[in-house]
């Protein structure tokens, strides 16, 4: 109700008003005075047309008197007629005032007497023939005409004292007017042009982060409201801005904290990838950068027995003596503090614990201890989250890659068993057999000539192992220039060039890694025993190896411009083509052995590599520390992060 009594609005609203109703009153003042000034010159006119009215009667009068016909007489009746009618006309009876007291009204009525009472019945007497007393008319006509004089007078300043009313009307009404713009304007400059001013002034000065400006407003219209809330306003953006620019300034500092942990982390991630099996070594150093980045510390990892199920202490910072597990006495990454903490033995100490996991695989789980009055942040836990979870990546990896190296082991072992197996052993069973069917003919006293056959048997088989023996020899002992199979084909080609006497063409366009190495054994000894029969039956005098990446499928040809085969038969006491078809089938594949249209032979093995990866996928620990099978493909799975 104050804020409405002082409202600024209504004041000027109360201002436009005054002045709109000033203006109104002055303008129907005006109408009325003007209204009521209608008619006053007509009465005058009528006023001053009697004078003149009278002395035409005196004349018409004196006419009659000199010549008294009817003409005259009619003449003089008619112009008495005329004065009396102008006399009561209503232009002269309205032109008078309302009160009865009025000199006009009294004038009128003497002006009446005089004509109804002495000009009139003088008039009269005259035409009746009663004589004209030419003295008494002219003092009667005299004091007509003053009497019509003193009328005229007094309509005059009756008309001039409505037109004096209505200017003095108009003064007041203007003076009044200016008196309310002049306080209008007063109150406009003073409440509402300064305050808007001032209020421009702060916004400006709020544009520019300067918070420190105050209107100072006081009163109780809306401008000095909004001015007090603007006030407030400012002073609560100062505060906030301030809050804001500190909690900035923090989170610089946070970031620039979380920046150079994320680098140690990275950093520490080429160890910890590539430090060998000592995860101590590898992860003390990062723990301890990170631990005086985040104040935090120390930290233990304990890792999860797969065999025995439970958990086995790691890595321990700020350790006061070596580990028993320590498998490297000249590590001394655990003992580099002089002044373990031993936090979390007192109550000073908190401790997050974090697991480390590589998806619903629970590895082991890592200990943070900080002190209670050092909350931490969740940047911290983030960070501390994302350690867990790089340390259960590079624990998962070094497990993988421990039992992937076992598994290669085992397949390589597998390899050789079965090369030795398709090659040396067979013809050593061959040879076996010979030499039981040579003792049976001994103890038959068997004739020279029989055993001499039997001999040339036990001598070509002799060879054949002999020469698959120095193959599988010079397979594995075959010294790769570089990782993959196109080294091995090169070195294969150069030999076979050398001993076949010509160059051995080799075209190989496969993508990097796409061959496991059983698969890159199964082509290199395809492409070797190819090859070999070139050199032994061909009589050829180009050979090329071609080895292209097509469809999903790895196609391998071995040509030649040798004499060729009558049919793709393998010929007596020679397994090579059975072994290439046999490898063929283990690949998923298929081999074929044909002419080459302008002469020669074409080997042609065509298959779908099955690319092994380094880790494969384990929903849980195999009972007993199975290792997964070789083929099994899988990608690293993404550790889960835990709230902490």
């Amino acid at each position: 109700m104050k804020l409405i009594q002082h409202s600024l609005v209504a004041r000027i609203v109360a201002s436009l008003l005054a002045i709109s109703a000033m203006a109104l009153v002055s303008i129907v003042v005006t109408m009325t005075v003007a209204n009521d000034s209608r008619g006053d010159a007509g009465a005058i006119n009528v006023a001053g047309s009697l004078r003149m009215n009278t002395y035409q009667i005196v004349a018409a009068l004196q006419r009659y008197e000199q010549q008294p016909t009817v003409a005259q007489r009619s003449r003089v009746e008619e112009l008495m007629e005329q004065f009396e009618s102008r006399l009561a006309s209503p232009a002269l009876t309205r032109a008078l005032p309302g009160a009865e007291d009025h000199s006009l009204h009294e004038q009128y009525r003497m002006l009446q007497r005089r004509w109804e009472e002495a000009l009139a019945p003088q008039v009269s007497r005259a035409i009746a023939g009663g004589g004209l007393e030419v003295e008494a008319l002219r003092q009667t006509l005299d004091g007509l005409v003053g009497d019509i004089d003193a009328m005229v007078t007094l309509l005059e300043q009756n008309s001039e004292s409505k037109i004096q009313l209505l200017s003095a009307l108009q003064i007041l009404f203007l003076a009044l007017t200016a008196v309310v713009v002049a306080i209008a304007l007063y109150d406009i400059r003073h409440n509402l042009v300064g305050p808007l001013r001032q209020l421009v002034v702060l916004a400006r000065e709020a544009a520019q982060r300067n918070f420190g400006y105050r209107t100072n407003l006081t009163g109780n219209d809306e401008l000095a409201l909004l001015g007090r809330t603007f006030d407030g306003m400012a002073e609560e953006l100062a505060a906030s801005y301030a809050e804001l620019e500190e909690r900035a300034s923090r989170k610089k500092v946070e970031l620039e904290r979380s920046n150079r942990a994320m680098q140690v982390m990275h950093d520490g991630s080429r160890a910890l990838y590539g430090g060998g099996n000592d995860l101590c070594a590898s992860a003390a150093p990062m723990l301890r950068e990170l631990e005086q980045l985040l104040e935090v510390g120390p930290i233990r990892l304990s890792l999860n027995d797969p065999y025995d199920d439970r958990q086995i202490p790691i890595l321990a910072t700020h350790s006061p003596r070596r580990p028993e597990y320590c498998r490297d006495h000249d590590c001394h990454a655990c003992l580099l503090d002089p002044q373990p903490l031993r936090l979390e033995q007192t109550e000073q100490g908190e401790c997050l614990l974090l697991p480390v996991s590589v998806g619903e695989l629970m590895l082991g789980t890592l200990e943070v201890w900080h002190p209670k009055r050092q909350p931490l942040s969740d940047s911290v836990r983030r960070l501390l989250n994302a350690l867990a979870d790089q340390l259960a990546t590079a624990v998962y990896l070094q497990r993988r890659i421990e039992e992937q190296q076992q598994v290669t082991l085992m397949n390589e072992r597998a390899i050789i068993a079965r090369e030795l197996h398709d090659s040396l052993a067979q013809s050593l069973s061959y040879l076996k057999m010979q030499v039981a069917r040579l003792e049976r003919m001994q103890q038959k006293e068997a004739p020279r000539e029989s055993q001499a056959a039997v001999f040339d048997e036990l001598r070509t088989g002799l060879d054949s192992a002999y020469r698959q023996l120095r193959e599988l020899l010079t397979t594995f002992r075959l010294k790769l220039e570089g990782p993959g199979l196109a080294s091995a084909l090169r070195q294969t080609t150069r030999e076979f060039s050398d001993r076949l006497g010509f160059p051995v063409a080799l075209d190989v366009d496969v993508p990097p890694h796409l061959l496991n190495p059983n698969e890159e054994i199964h082509v290199l000894q395809v492409v070797r025993e190819a090859l070999a029969n070139v050199l032994k039956h061909a009589n050829a005098h180009w050979a090329a190896v071609t080895i292209g990446f097509q469809a999903a499928r790895l196609h391998v040809a071995i040509e030649d411009d040798g004499v060729g085969l009558a049919d793709d038969s393998s010929p007596p006491m020679h397994y090579g083509l059975v072994i290439m078809r046999d490898r063929a089938d283990t690949l998923g594949g298929r081999m074929t052995l044909g002419n080459r249209p302008g002469g020669g032979t074409r080997v042609e093995l065509i298959f779908t590599p099955q690319t092994a990866r380094l880790i494969h996928q384990q929903v849980a620990p195999s009972p007993g520390g199975v290792a997964p099978a070789a083929d099994e493909v899988a990608d690293i799975p993404h550790g889960n992060r835990s709230p902490g």
